[in-house]
């Protein structure tokens, strides 16, 4: 089949018609499979014998789910996991043994940042944290042992970026893989392995699911790592992917596109109509030509992407802006098809020490809105009603 272009790719990609010619996709809600002889069964496990043997490591659903997002993404292959954190946390564990070295960024989603500081030592693995986004200091953090580095750009819930390139040569350069958690962006925005990286997880449960329906993740890699050092975790772990939430974030796919793009320039306009008023210390999204590192952020992403953050000041005139949201809801989730809004410190990043917080940008009057598919007349009324609230609260 020829190449597809990535509209067509979100649409057609991975499909696998059964004999009854359906139109969608099927689910294939199955534990196993059967073979039509021992001989047959035993070639199968041998690898000799192309086929699915039980579900929690291969389901014809899921495989369409990930072809589906591999071609999208420009990756080898993809396995499915049950969430993003599975990704995550299997994806490292697979790179990894006792003794290695881990870098990350410390701007990272909460859950992140205890499975590196915390999880993985207990198994052995050294691991640390920069400040920086300037790429000398990554390199001046490197460990002849570092064999993984780990980021997400943009950062959640500060929006802050990282230079993929610059980064993924330092990691190359210390014989390292760049690993990428892309969730905030979607493949839509950002495509990581064009600036280098060697491994990118997602949370399918944001865009591409879309809609507030299931959990999901994903790992994408070259066949080799993926095959070799990854699906062994996958297949004697468990962090499977149900074939019906697969089938949920094919459907999601088809849409993903259209969805990312109109909320992303959605979001761009109410972060230009947020960075006028009086009540906000500092509008965060990467497109506004305020943000510290815009020219960055229009070499790596087509769009700003969905999300932007808001400065209030202090936890009062948060809390009176998230209060005061009559259309917006209040929720710690993103990428939805409706607009949700959060207080990461007492929330998404809340078991972060208080100075940790405030040391990556996450202060007290710091609120992150998820921008969905609701008019931008319907939401501006919603954000000056807010903001109104919070400045009187100021």
């Amino acid at each position: 089949m020829e190449e597809f272009d990535p509209e067509t790719q979100l649409i057609r990609g991975g499909l696998a018609r059964s004999s009854f010619g359906e139109t969608a996709e099927a689910i294939y809600m199955t534990s196993g499979f059967v073979y039509q002889s021992a001989e047959a069964a035993e070639a199968r496990f041998k690898g000799e014998e192309p086929g699915f043997i039980y579900s929690r490591y291969g389901n014809p659903t899921v495989r369409m789910f990930e072809e589906r997002l591999a071609g999208l993404d420009g990756a080898e292959l993809a396995y499915a996991t049950a969430s993003g954190m599975a990704a995550v946390f299997n994806g490292l564990l697979a790179c990894v043994k006792a003794g290695d070295h881990v870098l990350a960024s410390r701007v990272l989603f909460g859950s992140c940042f205890y499975i590196i500081q915390t999880l993985l030592p207990r198994y052995g693995v050294e691991t640390s944290f920069v400040d920086s986004a300037d790429p000398a200091d990554w390199a001046k953090a490197m460990r002849p042992n570092t064999k993984v580095v780990f980021l997400e750009t943009p950062a959640n819930p500060t929006l802050a970026l990282l230079d993929l390139k610059a980064i993924a040569d330092i990691a190359h350069a210390g014989g390292a893989r760049l690993m990428v958690d892309n969730a905030l962006a979607s493949p839509i925005v950002q495509r990581p392995f064009e600036f280098g990286a060697d491994i990118v997880v997602y949370s399918a449960t944001k865009h591409i699911d879309g809609q507030g329906r299931c959990l999901g993740g994903a790992i994408l890699a070259d066949k080799a790592f993926l095959e070799t050092e990854f699906q062994p975790f996958l297949r004697h772990t468990g962090p499977a992917l149900s074939p019906f939430n697969a089938w949920v974030l094919v459907k999601g796919l088809e849409t993903l596109a259209l969805r990312v793009e109109r909320q992303s320039e959605t979001a761009l306009k109410l972060a230009r109509r947020v960075e006028a008023h009086g009540a906000v210390k500092a509008t965060l999204y990467p497109f506004l030509e305020s943000h510290p590192q815009h020219a960055l952020a229009r070499s790596q992403m087509t769009t700003g992407g969905t999300l932007l953050s808001l400065d209030l000041g202090s936890k009062a005139a948060a809390f009176a802006f998230l209060n005061a949201l009559e259309i917006v809801d209040i929720s710690n989730n993103l990428g939805d098809a409706k607009s949700l809004a959060t207080h990461p410190a007492t929330t998404t990043h809340r078991a972060l020490p208080e100075a940790d917080r405030r040391a990556i940008g996450i202060g007290d009057g710091l609120v992150r809105v998820s921008i969905g598919l609701e008019s931008e007349a319907a939401l501006a009324r919603d954000f000056e009603r807010a903001l109104d609230a919070a400045h009187a609260a100021a």
